[in-house]
Order: structure tokens, then C-alpha cells, then sequence
């Protein structure tokens, strides 16, 4: 019988049926190879090329430096990053541990302050104006609910005159013996009301004036001053924190808690000087309002309720004039649609 000669899988180069090399078995004799070297070649590079027929196509095995029996493999070529994608949901529970944090601190320092414990920062002069703005809307908010009160009095004090006095016409035209003396009355009746709408037009205005002043104006100033009070429960609140770290060891691990709590406190520290300079400015702005708006309003309530009482008709009328006050004519009822046209 005859022998079959070994054969070498490196002779083995199978050809395809259109005359083209396999690269399959090509890539199985370099990977042979690769298994045949010895664990010790210290080689940074080993290049092993293996010719076919007419073949200009190469195998390539790069074999990097050993460490700890393993080789790692050095791979070339561009490197692509991804765009790392924001998560909303992740946003929104970086907002929300802020914000809880932040809440923690201020209200840790409201209650050490309540306490006694914790110290807080006063602006002597501007405290002062705060409490001054405090007191005097309390006081002018009774002004304005007295004026109320004396505006629907006086309304139905004018509108029982005013039936008195149809009442007293009614009789004279229907008393021939009392005919003047109803009709005295009735004039005189008729006169008060007329002058009572007039002193009513005035105390409304006076109101309104009043009513914008204490709960618009004066609210306004006071919004800002919440928030200037807000500024400094936080300025305080990150100033002990400062405080009690620096008083602490400085090692690695403190140093850069330290480093990212100076940089809070020097932001709410901007923040607080900031709203305590816009509270400033509002409470001088208010109070130079507050005294046009009450010097004017106070003028107008004595010469009405002067002019009223004194039964001077023609000073009453002509206070309203110079406060631009016009009445609505009492029994006058709105032009219809005709007359507009």
C-alpha cells in the first residue's frame, strides 16, 4: 500500500473555482502560527506574511507587550465619541436636590436664629425703614376701612334724604294748605343729597387713592422686601457653613468642600447685597410717592368735608373741579344707542 506524505497545512493553499486563494484558510494558517509562538518573545511587533499564489494580500499579526502573562493589543485609527444624551429626568432630580439641600440650610438657620444659636446679619438703618413701612400700612389700612365705613353711611344718608324729598313734593302738590312748607323741605332735601353725592365723589376718590397706595404701592415695596429677607436667611445659612468647615481640618478630602463652599457663599453673598440695594431704592422711591399721594388726598377729604358741613355748595363743587372729579349725574341713566349715534 501506499503511503500518504504528511501533508503541511502551510502547503495547503486551496484555490477557489474561479482561480482566486481562499482567504479563509489563510487567516486559519496565520492563526496556527500565532498559537506556535513561544510566551516569552518579548517582541513589540511580530509581522508574519504568507504568499499565494500571486496573491498581494498580507497577514498581519501585531502582538503588543506582555504584562502579566496577557498581552494587550494596540489598536490604531480615529476614535469616535459619542454625544453623551442629557436625561430630563436626571436634570429635574439635580433641581430637586438642590432645592432640598437649599431649603435644609435655611431652615436650619431659622430655627438656630428662633433658638438663640445663630447669629444673623442686621442692617440697623434699613431694619428701622422696614419696621417704619410695616407700622404705617397698618395704620393707613384702618384709615381706609373708616373711610369705607363713611362712605356707605353717607350713601344711605343720601339716599333716605333724597326719597325724603320726593316724599315732601308728593305732599305739596297734594297739600294745598301746606303747599310751601312741604315744599321748603323738599327743597332743602333735595339740596343736601346733591351736596351729599358731591362729598361722596370726593371720599370715594379718596379711596382709591388710598387703596392703590396702601395695597398696591406699598405691597410692591414689601414683595421686594420678603425676597430681600429670603437673601439673607441664605446669605447667613452659607456663611455658617463656611464658617464651621473652616474651623475644621484642611486635608484632601475638606479642601475642595471648602473651595466649592466659598464659591456658594460669595454667590449668595452678591445676591443678598444686591436685594438689599433694590429695597433701598424702593423705600426712598415710596416714600417720596407717599407723600405727593397723601398731601393731595388730604387736602381734597378737609375742603370736602369742610365745604360740606359749612353748606358752602360752590366750594364743594369747586374742590372736585381741581382734583379733576367728575360725578355721575344721580337719575341719569346711560345714552341709548340711538343718541350715540
Amino acid at each position: 500500500m501506499d503511503q500518504e506524505s504528511p501533508k503541511n497545512s502551510a502547503a495547503e493553499i486551496p484555490v477557489t473555482s474561479n482561480g482566486e486563494v481562499d482567504d479563509s484558510h489563510e487567516h486559519s494558517f496565520n492563526r496556527d502560527l500565532k498559537r506556535s509562538l513561544p510566551s516569552g518573545l518579548g517582541l513589540s511587533e511580530t509581522q508574519i506574511t504568507s504568499h499565494g499564489f500571486d496573491s498581494t494580500k498580507e497577514g498581519v499579526i501585531e502582538a503588543g507587550a506582555f504584562q502579566g502573562g496577557q498581552r494587550t493589543q494596540t489598536k490604531s485609527g480615529p476614535v469616535i465619541l459619542a454625544d453623551e444624551i442629557k436625561n430630563p429626568a436626571m436634570e429635574k432630580l439635580e433641581l430637586v436636590r438642590k432645592w432640598s439641600l437649599n431649603t435644609y440650610k435655611c431652615t436650619r438657620q431659622i430655627i438656630s436664629e428662633k433658638l438663640g444659636r445663630g447669629s444673623r446679619t442686621v442692617d440697623l438703618e434699613l431694619e428701622a425703614q422696614i419696621d417704619i413701612l410695616r407700622d404705617n400700612k397698618k395704620k393707613y389700612e384702618n384709615i381706609l376701612k373708616l373711610a369705607q365705613t363713611l362712605s356707605t353711611q353717607l350713601f344711605q344718608m343720601v339716599h333716605t334724604q333724597r326719597q325724603l324729598g320726593d316724599a315732601f313734593a308728593d305732599l305739596s302738590l297734594k297739600s294745598l294748605e301746606l303747599h310751601e312748607e312741604f315744599g321748603y323741605n323738599a327743597d332743602t332735601q333735595k339740596l343736601l343729597a346733591k351736596n351729599g353725592e358731591t362729598l361722596l365723589g370726593a371720599i370715594n376718590f379718596f379711596i382709591a387713592s388710598v387703596n392703590t397706595l396702601v395695597n398696591k404701592t406699598i405691597e410692591d415695596t414689601l414683595m421686594t422686601v420678603k425676597q430681600y429677607e429670603s437673601a439673607r436667611i441664605e446669605y447667613d445659612a452659607y456663611r455658617t457653613d463656611l464658617e464651621e468647615l473652616n474651623l475644621g481640618p484642611r486635608d484632601a478630602n475638606t479642601l475642595p468642600k471648602i473651595e466649592q463652599s466659598q464659591h456658594l457663599f460669595q454667590a449668595h453673598k452678591e445676591k443678598y447685597d444686591k436685594m438689599r440695594n433694590d429695597v433701598s431704592i424702593k423705600l426712598k422711591f415710596l416714600e417720596e410717592n407717599k407723600v405727593k399721594v397723601l398731601h393731595n388726598q388730604l387736602v381734597l377729604f378737609h375742603n370736602a368735608i369742610a365745604a360740606y358741613f359749612a353748606g358752602n355748595q360752590k366750594q364743594l363743587e369747586q374742590t372736585l373741579k381741581q382734583f379733576h372729579i367728575k360725578l355721575k349725574t344721580p337719575g341719569v341713566d346711560a345714552p341709548s344707542w340711538l343718541e350715540e349715534q
